[in-house]
């Protein structure tokens, strides 16, 4: 398809092979995931780890968690398929496109951080590394030719946070865990276009795919939050500056709104980013709340509180008031319309928001709350299909119900948000002189961007497509004030 509020392009044919769900019900059963969360009082000074108590019964605090990410997360990898006979690792079936599947392994990575759960450490360490490609730079040859820097930076975040939470280094043989994500960060430092706008990078990485003239908050945010966590880990400045560099073209572009810090999706180079599309996705807010977290914590520096303060009273917009601080995709599961990719984008607020209580303690009383509401909502949510604990999407529903929607995007935002509620007793990401083990390599990525493989011959489809994607961006001005006024 052209482009949606995400900013994901694919060919409007492979879209239309699986646009269907299942949306029948065999049985109604009893919530299968139940979080009964009391809530005790929080020391806003108090160290992340030591913050907050949550007395969930039954059983036990911790083990009732672990126990309810264990069902989410066995639904979820209930339609990976990478690791049958037969399959390529890494890759999710249609409909989901690679950078998902990335987006999953990282979750996989927070699972094992999270519960200590080792179940699926094999699956996540043969996926990624078989998806880093010739160049150890997750630019796999079977992916490079559609790829954007989005995509590629979700499989960075993967290996980025498995170097931070110490999980399980590979065969010292293999690509290390903190080298692919320098190898990104490295490539992507290269596309830093000035041809266009003062700087930023462009959504897509070659210039015959759809969305090459679109630079988008999610790309550029990407890239943001990776400098920033590189730089706390390796103590090198020249990630810092890099993150100092896409923050200010950030906030000198139409993409963030001065006044408010609300997060817009993208602008249109062809017009010189004079203007931006006004939607706001929870997962643009997040990556540059949680950047923004982490630059705090490497530098002290006021600035970067006040920034974090900002981009969190900015997220407000997507927590529901009934029921009370519930999280939404605000723009749009109120009409029902979210696609395959929005689907997860909870996930990913979910995870970011728990993270920059790590990273900045201060925002523990505004955020904890919320995660602990959207967590009993979305526990709530996971009581569908036949076998009664499939999650739906929309944990506002009234009463709190599974509403028909399920897929790998609903049960990881589900996976997500529950399992951040083991963040107070989790410990600090680490870095490489506080007992981080992953090796790196600031010189990976130097090879640059390959020639991919021409592209295949243009369909009927592809057409359609691209027509529609000159259409949508033409009325991108259109569809944000619509937006905000719903």
């Amino acid at each position: 398809m052209a482009i949606d509020g995400c900013g994901r392009r694919r060919g409007f044919s492979r879209v239309m092979t699986r646009i269907a769900v299942s949306l029948l019900l065999y049985t109604q059963v009893t919530i299968a995931i139940d979080l009964k969360i009391d809530d005790p009082p929080i020391d806003s000074l108090a160290v992340p780890s030591l913050a907050s108590q949550f007395l969930i019964n039954p059983p036990s605090t911790t083990e009732s968690i672990k126990a309810a990410a264990k069902i989410a997360v066995d639904g979820m990898m209930k339609y990976y398929t990478g690791n049958r006979t037969g399959q390529v690792p890494g890759l999710l079936p249609l409909p989901y496109y690679w950078w998902e599947a990335g987006a999953m392994f990282g979750t996989l990575v927070d699972y094992w951080y999270y519960t200590g759960h080792s179940e699926y450490n094999d699956v996540t360490t043969q996926a990624l590394q078989f998806q880093v490609g010739p160049n150890n730079d997750f630019m796999p040859p079977n992916r490079t030719k559609d790829e954007g820097n989005d995509d590629q930076a979700f499989w960075a975040f993967a290996a980025m946070s498995a170097a931070e939470n110490k999980f399980p280094d590979p065969p010292a043989s293999a690509p290390q865990w903190l080298a692919l994500a320098q190898a990104v960060f490295n490539l992507q430092t290269t596309r830093w276009d000035t041809t266009t706008c003062n700087g930023g990078l462009r959504w897509q990485i070659f210039p015959f795919n759809n969305g090459y003239n679109y630079k988008n908050s999610i790309s550029n945010g990407c890239f943001f939050n990776l400098a920033a966590r590189l730089a706390r880990y390796t103590g090198n400045e020249t990630y810092s500056q890099w993150a100092v560099k896409m923050w200010d073209w950030t906030e000198s572009s139409p993409l963030l709104d001065n006044k408010t810090y609300a997060i817009y999706d993208g602008s249109d180079v062809l017009k010189g980013c004079t203007d931006a599309d006004l939607i706001r996705w929870t997962y643009n807010a997040g990556v540059y709340l949680h950047g923004a977290a982490v630059m705090w914590n490497h530098t002290q520096d006021q600035i970067w509180k006040t920034r974090v303060d900002r981009l969190l009273d900015a997220t407000d917009v997507f927590f529901s008031p009934e029921p009370n601080d519930t999280m939404r995709e605000a723009a749009c599961e109120g009409h029902s319309t979210c696609n395959v990719d929005q689907r997860s984008f909870k996930a990913y607020l979910s995870r970011w928001y728990a993270a920059t209580t790590q990273m900045a303690n201060w925002t523990i009383p505004i955020i904890m709350p919320r995660l602990r509401t959207s967590a009993t909502a979305a526990a709530a949510s996971c009581n569908g299909e036949a076998d009664g604990v499939t999650c739906g999407l929309k944990w506002t529903s009234q009463p709190p119900a599974y509403d028909g929607s399920n897929g790998v995007g609903e049960q990881m935002a589900a996976l997500s948000v529950i399992q951040s509620l083991l963040i107070p007793s989790s410990s600090a990401p680490v870095t490489a002189i506080s007992g981080g083990t992953s090796k790196g390599d600031p010189n990976a990525g130097g090879q640059g961007d390959q020639q991919p493989l021409k592209p295949g011959k243009v369909t009927v489809g592809d057409k359609v497509g691209a027509g529609f994607i000159t259409f949508f961006i033409l009325c991108l001005p259109l569809v944000g004030v619509w937006w905000m006024a719903v």
